[in-house]
């Protein structure tokens, strides 16, 4: 059997619809940021968690620019977070060797 269309409806290349739905953007790398800049305040004595975090928000605003604002909150938290680390790190280096004279008493 066959049918007969109208070819002269049909359009060999069909225009874009206003009223569709977009299509989802990816926001992987800011939620990823944003969850681990949550989890390294919780786990803050480690240093690879913030750095993985600040490494994946700074990826997350070149390419998602749709997700944003988690990019920059992942940023904050991680570099924040990575900061403190840091910071306790070299407070107990110094706390140490100011103690090591009196390792052996």
């Amino acid at each position: 059997m066959t049918t007969v269309t109208d070819t002269a409806t049909q359009a060999p290349f069909a225009e874009p619809n206003p009223y569709a739905a977009p299509a989802a953007e990816t926001t992987g790398f800011s939620i990823a940021s944003l969850v681990l800049g949550i989890v390294s305040i919780v786990a803050s004595s480690t240093f690879f968690v913030p750095v993985a975090g600040l490494v994946l928000g700074i990826l997350a605003l070149k390419r998602e620019p749709a997700s944003r604002t988690m990019a920059i909150w992942g940023i904050v938290l991680n570099g924040v977070m990575l900061a403190g680390t840091v910071l306790f790190g070299l407070l107990a280096i110094v706390f140490g060797l100011a103690m090591l004279p009196f390792a052996f008493l």
